[in-house]
């Protein structure tokens, strides 16, 4: 995942880190607002970087590693 991880990914693994994202329904709010891309949020659950409960978003044990590294 990290050699297709865009510049727009690793942004939103930053402000999931920071505890200013969401997950509502299907959508990823960052700071309150619905992020404009809208596949972001499935992209990087899918990959197994953020959870996918409701609520607060939260990086997975990889989605922490991979902005380590």
């Amino acid at each position: 995942m990290n050699a297709s991880l865009t510049h727009r990914d690793r942004a939103v693994l930053k402000a999931v880190a920071d505890g200013r994202c969401e997950i509502a329904g299907h959508s990823l709010l960052v700071d309150g607002l619905c992020c404009a891309d809208q596949f972001v949020g499935l992209r990087l659950t899918t990959a197994g970087l953020i959870s996918a409960r409701p609520g607060r978003a939260a990086l997975t044990s990889a989605g922490q590693a991979l902005l380590a590294a």
